[in-house]
């Protein structure tokens, strides 16, 4: 048979569909349906459990469920009075049973106070009528963003200079919900896709500046720094901006470690980039350099032909540079055992460079692009651009 405790349970799962009623008008009450339950055999357990469901009830406490009873005779029991009818018939005994009535009086202010502010989360509210209560402690803060993006929908300003009079951290700290609420009163067309993106995911949604990646580039060249008028040799800015840079007539060197980017030699006609490991899948948007003749150096490890064969997906004209079984055997007392790891089936990798990356994954070795010797690299690099044009 079903206990207090139960149909308190019972109740509490019909809580959403009860505050989806609300918000709708409908009729909610009385709650008629709740069971009772098989009743035990044994009479002591049968009479305790009857005791509790009459101590628990309506009739009893005031308030809570309405439990009716009906005399029947019983097989060995004789004459028994048994729950007949368990029913919430009101939304006081409803809110009084769930201990909710404080949290319900605040529900109500602040389905009414969306309302007027923002009308268009109505239908919103439809299917959200829990959010509305754990967001109870920030409705005024939360429309007054929505608010703003309804009348400036694509700001362009970093999250905190936005003239909206809430804390400094308020929109930060509350990006999921405010996300939902955009999506559900903003035309679609003014969202920009950042499916699978996780950092900065809401700024970049929303039209928001954000603090973006730095992309380092050096100029190589001291002809091609007077032609552009960059003040610096060494120069690093938001990938927003190297993007619009537009260097499609040059050739691109990218190392995958700091100190190689560093040292490579003056070359005429050449830019450096400094693809920092995996990082140089930023350079992906850049659609300029499609254009540009592109020489990777990474170091000879099974990362950095990975990080090669990404970056011939996105540029498949990129060479490699000293990522060869000579540059391997010539420094090769400078190689060190790794860690074990799978060979994978690059796609966009050569022959000669996917042998080489299986040997060095069946082996485990690793050379470090900065074991390599200055005046190898300066040789290398001198006699390949003499054969390859720009």
């Amino acid at each position: 048979m079903i206990t207090p405790s139960e149909i308190i349970h019972k109740a509490e799962r019909l809580y959403p569909s009860f505050l989806s009623s609300v918000i709708r008008g409908d009729k909610f009450f009385p709650i008629d349906n709740l069971p009772i339950g098989s009743r035990s055999k044994d009479y002591l357990t049968l009479r305790e459990a009857i005791t509790q469901l009459i101590s628990k009830s309506k009739q009893h406490l005031g308030y809570g469920y309405i439990l009716e009873l009906e005399t029947r005779n019983l097989h060995k029991l004789g004459q028994q009075s048994l729950p007949q009818r368990i029913s919430i018939e009101t939304e006081q005994d409803y809110l009084k049973l769930l201990k909710r009535e404080k949290e319900f009086l605040q529900f109500k202010a602040d389905i009414e106070l969306i309302r007027s502010e923002v009308p268009e989360l109505n239908c919103w509210l439809y299917k959200n009528p829990l959010k509305v209560i754990e967001y109870s402690d920030r409705w005024s803060d939360l429309l007054k963003v929505c608010q703003y993006f309804q009348c400036n929908p694509k700001p362009h300003l970093y999250i905190r200079e936005l003239p909206i009079q809430i804390h400094t951290k308020f929109i930060e700290q509350n990006k999921g919900i405010l996300r939902n609420l955009l999506e559900a009163i903003l035309p679609a067309e003014l969202f920009v896709s950042v499916q699978g993106e996780k950092q900065y995911a809401f700024e970049k949604r929303f039209s928001l500046r954000y603090g973006e990646p730095l992309i380092r580039l050096r100029i190589l060249d001291q002809a091609l720094k007077a032609k552009y008028d960059f003040p610096f040799s060494d120069i690093s800015t938001p990938i927003s901006e190297f993007k619009q840079l537009n260097l499609k007539a040059h050739r691109f060197f990218i190392t995958e470690n700091l100190m190689s980017f560093l040292n490579l030699p003056a070359l005429e006609n050449s830019f450096a980039l400094f693809g920092s490991g995996y990082a140089i899948q930023m350079l992906k948007s850049v659609n300029w350099l499609a254009s540009c003749p592109i020489l990777y150096w990474g170091d000879l490890d099974t990362d950095g032909f990975k990080i090669l064969s990404q970056l011939r997906s996105y540029f498949p004209q990129t060479i490699s540079i000293m990522m060869d079984t000579k540059t391997l055997e010539t420094f090769k007392e400078f190689a060190v055992t790794v860690a074990e790891s799978t060979a994978e089936n690059l796609l966009y990798l050569t022959p000669e460079e996917q042998a080489l990356y299986s040997y060095l994954s069946i082996h485990n070795k690793r050379l470090e692009q900065e074991r390599i010797s200055q005046d190898y690299a300066y040789q290398y690099i001198h006699s390949l651009c003499i054969t390859i044009p720009d």
